[in-house]
């Protein structure tokens, strides 16, 4: 079999793991070239006492696709995938660009975080909302929204696992053949989120998260590409998402027992929290057991 190879647009730290920071290594353990876009490019994630940087527009996305458009190097992905955005030409730009190369390969996989917010507040533009709702997510062959984001891209207020099952079927309806809800506050206990997700016309599955104190950045970005990885590889949904997850807990749980070691009895840094994504690679190739298990929704 080929060797997969992805168009991931998303953003970029120079210090840490967020974004294409945090997809690019784990997508290259699992077998696949990445050719990364940026879509904003900061000293390191918006959680520090301080951040600088760039939000990047139409023109420099546009440059960029042209350039390997030029070169004759678009028609070799057999995947695009997207995560954050700050502005909002530059994902017109990228709508336009996923339905030509869509339009040119049909086969291509579209994989669309569409990140916009979490917990009732938009962390984005909110002008970008009609833009995924409107025009991006039609052409999402998977898309990993978390509640607040499936409410705003539905109309559907998610208050019970049955308006979170409602919400999935509008997106079926547009397109959308895998859905994933990445966390809601469905679950009823304040120390787990809940996963419900479906593949249209097949398995519909809850798994419940366990939280651990503390706050991460880059874990929707993770969860999204090693999704992708595994459904590539064959995985129906409930084994994607268990390997998924059970990687995602295995990284998180070092990660936090490393920052509890170097803050030394203090509340771990942002720094320290950084993902152990480099000291983590044999999970990644090799997911365990785990916790998370999925449950099969009739």
């Amino acid at each position: 079999m080929s060797t997969p190879r992805v168009l991931s647009i998303q953003s970029h730290v120079v210090r840490g793991y967020v974004g294409n920071k945090s997809a690019t290594f784990p997508l290259q353990v699992l077998g696949f070239e990445v050719d990364a876009i940026n879509s904003v490019q900061l000293c390191n994630h918006t959680g520090y006492a301080h951040f600088a940087g760039q939000v990047l527009q139409s023109s420099d996305f546009d440059t960029l696709v042209n350039g390997l458009a030029t070169n004759g190097l678009t028609h070799e992905y057999t995947h695009i995938l997207t995560g954050y955005v700050g502005s909002e030409s530059f994902l017109q730009s990228v709508c336009r660009t996923v339905k030509e190369l869509k339009e040119s390969n049909p086969d291509l996989t579209f994989v669309c975080d569409p990140v916009m917010g979490d917990n009732g507040k938009f962390y984005v533009p909110e002008t970008l909302l009609p833009i995924y709702r409107d025009q991006l997510i039609q052409y999402a062959d998977v898309i990993t929204p978390n509640q607040f984001e499936a409410e705003l891209l539905t109309g559907v207020t998610i208050t019970t696992k049955d308006d979170a099952l409602r919400a999935i079927s509008v997106l079926h309806s547009r397109g959308c053949k895998v859905v994933i809800i990445t966390s809601s506050n469905l679950s009823g206990k304040d120390d787990s989120l809940l996963l419900l997700g479906s593949t249209k016309g097949g398995d519909k599955i809850e798994m419940t998260i366990p939280l651990l104190p503390a706050t991460f950045v880059g874990t929707g970005d993770l969860f999204t590409a090693l999704t992708m990885a595994w459904l590539h590889r064959g995985e129906a949904l409930p084994s994607a998402c268990q390997k998924t997850l059970s990687t995602m807990q295995t990284i998180l749980s070092r990660t936090l027992a490393h920052a509890r070691e170097q803050s030394h009895g203090s509340e771990p840094s942002a720094a320290q929290l950084e993902l152990r994504l480099i000291q983590s690679k044999d999970v990644i190739e090799s997911p365990p057991p785990g916790s998370c298990q999925p449950t099969v929704l009739s």
